[in-house]
């Protein structure tokens, strides 16, 4: 299993980008992210999946390990094959995917080229669960830090009780859903929808 490629970039297509890693050219083809690294004529580093059929080998690639265990994640839902799944990680970066899976926002995933809406729900459905609160958090590049007053403790309103029960729906714990509605309210946050959007945007 080719799992990494370290090498010059010797040329690109719209879809796939040839590597020469010691005088050989390894096609592959690249995500969004991926693409965002390439320079031809410069090197590159990417985390590669490959493919094996029966016609033929095909080398995929990724900015990093986080947009390669997202395609896995897409390629291990039914009728979701690799180059929808490099399509997907093409339309949307791996921070709008993980955003987008984790709201259900199956209309925001369906407009991705190729994509249809029953496709898009069942990868809504089949993902939902399996995209955890932390890397939601972390799709922003920010870790949410724990406030050393407990969160139990802070007494809320109805509607913050209701976003809070929200964000914890999405497997935010009690006290990392309080620390984001009080910090949502600080940035302007109104509604229980602001309050939802601004954590999974990682703003708070």
């Amino acid at each position: 299993m080719i799992a990494y490629l370290r090498g010059k970039v010797l040329t690109t297509t719209v879809e796939t980008a040839i590597v020469d890693i010691n005088g050989v050219g390894y096609e592959v083809y690249c995500s969004g992210g991926a693409f965002r690294k390439i320079v031809p004529g410069q090197y590159v580093e990417l985390h590669t999946y490959l493919q094996v059929k029966e016609d033929g080998m095909t080398l995929f690639g990724f900015a990093d390990v986080k947009e390669k265990e997202l395609f896995l994640k897409l390629t291990s839902v039914s009728g979701v094959g690799p180059k929808l799944g490099i399509a997907v990680l093409t339309g949307l970066s791996a921070e709008e995917l993980t955003q987008v899976i984790a709201m259900a926002d199956v209309k925001r995933l369906s407009s991705v080229k190729g994509l249809g809406k029953k496709t898009a729900e069942k990868i809504v459905l089949e993902l939902h669960g399996k995209i955890s609160a932390a890397e939601v958090m972390s799709a922003s590049g920010e870790d949410f830090i724990s406030s050393e007053v407990p969160m139990s403790a802070v007494r809320l309103s109805k509607a913050d009780e209701e976003a809070v029960s929200a964000l914890m729906g999405l497997g935010f714990t009690r006290t990392e859903s309080t620390q984001a509605v009080k910090k949502a309210r600080e940035l302007g946050a109104v509604s229980v929808e602001e309050v939802i959007m601004k954590a999974l945007q990682g703003g708070i």
